[in-house]
């Protein structure tokens, strides 16, 4: 006579958890993957982001997007604040922390509500995210005519070049003057000069700012329609009328100064400084279900490494010395607990059976 049992049935179903889990986590990223979306905006000290796909400076949709997916909100920066070393003159003027002050107003909503985001704290509303990706100086800009009119004003951020904040902008003024003007602009937080006579930002904060312009005049390559990018000017059909190469020096001017454009075109002011923050705006609603089948992964794979499959038999033969009773084990895969669980199973049933005044031979196999 002989009875044999089984355990560790949760090993091939943690085993088949993982394969099944695993094949969920590439059907989340195939289908619910195409109904993400991100998007880039940079916004001004004072401007406001609402949610629409023509506000985003950049944007990439899924494959099955819709606007209807974008929820109605406003975004806006109230401040922008950079904290410095200031206190360890080996690591001066590096910076601590970076904080956007916010406002963002839902749908329906009666009152905005006020956030911080910062670098690793995103700021959620609805279901997106929002992520603070970098930041810089934005001069605010006045051109006028030779008669005093303004023909363009703007806040333009100024894209950073190097650590200290020396930061490349351009400005197009394609109406209002006699020509179609462009300017290619350097920022200087804290303007100093190398022996070269260069200039450059020794500080990224506004300790003395310096804003100088290239001047060219010509076509600006507005008028056909195609985009052109607001950081880039394209100079093939303009002439240099100021800046290094010309008769004229470049135009350099501080925050509340004006200065007069090359060739009476009229003259260009430099109000104040503003900064502006980066914003990196992402929707994704697979997060959740990828949340799902990763724990889902690792808890199969845990139960098909961790749970032992194993089977114990005992088999009981009956001669004239007696009752003879055999013990064994198989295990499916490395098992090294197996002799000794069968061990004790069978001291523990000999036990039994000698307590019953029966006499028996024990026999004891693993593998």
């Amino acid at each position: 006579m002989s009875v044999s049992a089984e355990r560790g049935y949760l090993r091939e179903t943690g085993n088949l958890v993982f394969h099944v889990a695993l094949i969920g986590i590439l059907l989340t990223v195939a289908i619910g993957g195409g109904f993400t979306y991100t998007g880039q905006r940079v916004v001004v000290e004072g401007q406001t982001f609402v949610n629409t796909r023509s506000a985003y400076d950049s944007f990439t949709p899924g494959r099955f997007f819709s606007d209807s997916q974008l929820e109605p909100y406003s975004l806006t920066l109230n401040a922008f604040s950079v904290t410095y070393v200031e206190d360890n003159p080996s690591t001066l003027g590096f910076i601590t922390d970076y904080t956007a002050s916010v406002s963002t107003q839902e749908q329906n909503a009666t009152q905005s509500v006020r956030s911080k985001v910062r670098v690793n704290e995103p700021l959620t509303i609805d279901s997106t995210q929002v992520y603070l990706l970098g930041n810089g100086y934005a001069p605010e800009i006045v051109v006028k005519n030779p008669a005093g009119d303004v023909v363009f004003t703007d806040t333009i951020p100024f894209l950073p070049q190097d650590a200290n904040l020396t930061s490349l902008g351009v400005i197009k003024v394609p109406d209002g003057l006699a020509e179609q003007v462009g300017m290619i602009g350097f920022f200087y937080p804290t303007k100093a000069a190398s022996a070269s006579g260069a200039f450059a930002s020794i500080y990224p904060d506004l300790q003395n700012p310096v804003l100088t312009l290239n001047v060219y005049t010509g076509d600006l390559g507005l008028s056909n329609g195609d985009p052109k990018s607001v950081y880039a000017l394209d100079t093939s059909k303009m002439t240099q009328i100021a800046g290094r190469g010309t008769t004229t020096s470049a135009i350099e001017i501080r925050p509340g100064e004006s200065a007069l454009l090359p060739d009476g075109l009229g003259s260009v002011e430099f109000l104040n400084t503003k900064r502006f923050a980066s914003f990196d705006i992402s929707h994704d609603p697979t997060k959740g279900f990828m949340l799902f089948f990763a724990i889902t992964v690792i808890a199969g794979l845990a139960a098909a490494f961790f749970v032992p499959r194993r089977r114990v038999w005992v088999r009981a033969t009956k001669d004239r010395h007696g009752l003879t009773i055999e013990y064994g084990g198989l295990s499916r895969g490395d098992d090294p607990g197996l002799e000794n669980v069968i061990d004790s199973f069978a001291n523990h049933h000999a036990n039994t059976l000698e307590q019953q005044s029966r006499p028996i031979t024990k026999g004891i196999s693993a593998s």
